[in-house]
């Protein structure tokens, strides 16, 4: 068996402690070898795993290739026809990364609730702005949250927003369990309830044919006026135009993006001039722990794929998540 890392932005470096889990597991009859993506191609025609990205030109270049396991969340970037209709089992790191992204979540929103960002961008200006600053303040103590998506983003979304003192609902296409946070989670029939309910709307769903711009001009018209928007998870699933008419409207709000529908959002966009919007350059998915819950998956599958057993975090290619 040969097994190719390809480390990238979420795995910059394969420490060499895991690198020799992988050694160990695959025994003296297997290969594991680390490279970069433009070494990749040197070595897919007999590769069988790939821990890393495999864009359609790479995955050409494979012939017996079986399991490739994702260094990121998001999948949507694996979803063309070619890998998709092929039987090459894709697992990811869904449900290791919802705790950071909920934090920085929750980040954002506080920067826009708190005017905290505002009182930055002041400076030492703003001790001559104090009235209306506590004036624009706003607790969350009793507000809405509803939440799109409710895997292990949404979760820890939720479990932030309990303790924030929010009420809170979610919606999802799959029949999900409850949690302590939300009673029961509810079919995407019942966005538009939902919508008219929140105070603050929370994107934590994955970009599906679904999902993409699934925030519009009509889903906003049905937003109750004056809520906050906090997405972390895809900027695709919200349609750029439709948020800036309803930002500057003051339909909504606020925005906290940490994830756009361009990326990276040139420099002329209007969302940068406007003061209710608070945005980071992607990078809710990062953590001191990230990279070794991924290498602790990819290797507990390792043995799980060698074994015939099933792997964890397996992503159905049907519906992109």
């Amino acid at each position: 068996m040969k097994v190719m890392v390809i480390p990238g932005l979420t795995l910059a470096k394969v420490p060499d402690e895991a690198l020799q889990e992988m050694r160990d597991v695959v025994g003296t009859d297997g290969e594991v070898i680390v490279c970069s993506y433009d070494e990749a191609h040197t070595h897919a025609v007999d590769v069988d795993v790939i821990l890393g990205f495999v864009p359609l030109k790479l995955f050409a270049a494979t012939n017996r290739l079986r399991w490739v396991q994702s260094i990121s969340s998001g999948v949507d970037s694996f979803m063309y026809p070619e890998f998709i209709n092929s039987d090459v089992v894709l697992t990811s790191e869904k449900g290791l990364v919802g705790e950071h992204l909920a934090d920085h979540g929750f980040g954002l929103l506080l920067m826009l609730t708190r005017q905290l960002a505002a009182a930055r961008d002041l400076g030492p200006d703003g001790w001559n702005h104090r009235p209306e600053l506590r004036a624009q303040e706003v607790e969350l103590t009793g507000l809405n949250m509803g939440i799109i998506g409710f895997g292990g983003t949404g979760r820890a979304m939720s479990r932030r927003a309990a303790a924030f003192g929010l009420n809170v609902r979610s919606v999802d296409r799959d029949p999900l369990p409850a949690s302590a946070e939300v009673s029961q989670v509810e079919g995407t029939d019942r966005l538009h309830d939902m919508l008219g309910w929140s105070d603050v709307l929370a994107i934590c769903c994955p970009l599906t044919e679904e999902t993409d711009r699934l925030i519009n001009a009509d889903t906003l018209g049905q937003l109750k006026s004056g809520a906050f928007i906090v997405n972390v998870t895809r900027g695709e699933v919200i349609d750029e135009d439709a948020l800036l008419a309803a930002l500057k409207s003051g339909h909504v709000r606020g925005a906290g993006l940490d994830v756009v529908p361009r990326e990276p959002l040139p420099s002329d966009s209007e969302l940068w001039q406007l003061p209710n919007v608070v945005m980071t350059p992607h990078t809710a998915g990062a953590s001191q722990y990230r990279a070794q819950r991924n290498l602790d998956r990819f290797i507990d599958n390792l043995d799980r794929f060698i074994r015939s057993e099933p792997l964890v975090g397996v992503v159905d290619k049907m519906t992109g998540y």
